[in-house]
């Protein structure tokens, strides 16, 4: 069977865009690869992409030069959990508070991960979580 790589992107959807994109690079210090009126892609550590698509804006089929985008779209609160350092786990939770985001929970694994979960402007529920969350983490 061929092997599948990685997650390479990962989506949510959002009813304000501009808000989301200033949440995300502002807040979460997020690079901003590409942004539009229906959608925004930022680098996630190099390693993947988060895409925030605005709430409804593809729900038809988008043509590109190279071929079709097939729609698509989400509602409700998602989750996306975050890979930091455990070194960084201090920093970031100093950097929440300042920004007046509200830490709703603190896990610690048996593995030894800890885990601090938050929530972005549209109530997806965002994980910084620390190596020691899973087997492969």
């Amino acid at each position: 069977m061929p092997q599948l790589n990685a997650v390479l992107e990962t989506a949510l959807y959002v009813d304000d865009l501009s808000r989301a994109q200033t949440f995300y690079e502002d807040d979460l210090g997020l690079r901003l690869l590409f942004g539009n009126r229906r959608m925004c892609a930022f680098d996630v550590g190099g390693r993947s992409v988060l895409l925030l698509f605005l709430r409804g804006g593809s729900n038809e089929p988008m043509p590109t030069p190279g071929g079709t985008i097939p729609p698509h779209d989400g509602q409700g609160p998602l989750h996306i959990g975050f890979a930091i350092s455990a070194s960084d786990l201090a920093a970031w939770e100093g950097r929440l508070q300042e920004r007046g985001i509200l830490i709703e929970s603190r896990t610690t694994w048996s593995r030894g991960g800890t885990s601090v979960y938050f929530r972005d402007p549209d109530g997806h529920l965002l994980e910084l979580a620390t190596p020691g969350l899973w087997d492969t983490y």
